[in-house]
């Protein structure tokens, strides 16, 4: 009989890292096709994705249980993704003149050479665009077109306000768009 997420958590409390290990199995593959489409590469999200269950297991004790379990490692992933972006990003200013230009990885299914080609150059062009984006534009506009999240979680995740969330929302499509017109 399958065990829910609040008997797998007091479970790990007790000392149980096997029902922790329960947890992981049941939501990596899910937030890792989260997180990897605001990294630049399945390796940055995987990395995210593992630091994510590190902090939650060590911040277990604190998980007040006010919300799912998946929103709460949603929202310290999603956080720890962006501040990884920051860095890059600092890193690659930093770096400027020993790097030359920045071409990011395109991790999207553009990449595979059976799409079509017309879906294909779409696809690079939008995730081109999105790597552009700060990173709290791009997080909203992936936690609500791409994982079709709803509102008031996309608030708890982030942690700001609806209102935050519906102006970063309108803004980010407002550059995205910006962004793909003036690369046509």
């Amino acid at each position: 009989m399958p065990r829910d997420d609040r008997d797998l958590i007091a479970a790990s409390l007790m000392g149980d890292s096997a029902s922790f290990g329960e947890l992981v199995r049941r939501y990596q593959d899910r937030l890792f096709n989260s997180v990897f489409r605001v990294c630049d590469t399945a390796e940055d999200a995987a990395d995210v994705v593992q630091e994510a269950f590190l902090h939650a297991y060590q911040a277990l004790p604190s998980f007040k249980g006010d919300s799912q379990f998946f929103t709460w490692i949603y929202r310290i992933a999603f956080n720890t993704a962006i501040t990884l972006k920051r860095k890059q990003k600092s890193a690659l200013r930093l770096n400027a003149g020993e790097l030359g230009t920045y071409d990011p990885a395109d991790p999207s299914d553009a990449a595979r050479p059976d799409h079509a080609m017309e879906t294909s150059e779409d696809e690079r062009r939008v995730q081109e665009a999105l790597q552009r984006l700060s990173p709290e534009h791009r997080a909203v506009l992936v936690l609500k077109d791409m994982d079709e999240m709803k509102y008031e979680e996309m608030a708890e995740v982030l942690q700001v306000p609806i209102g935050t969330i519906r102006s970063r929302l309108h803004r980010a499509r407002l550059e995205l768009k910006e962004i793909l017109e003036k690369d046509d």
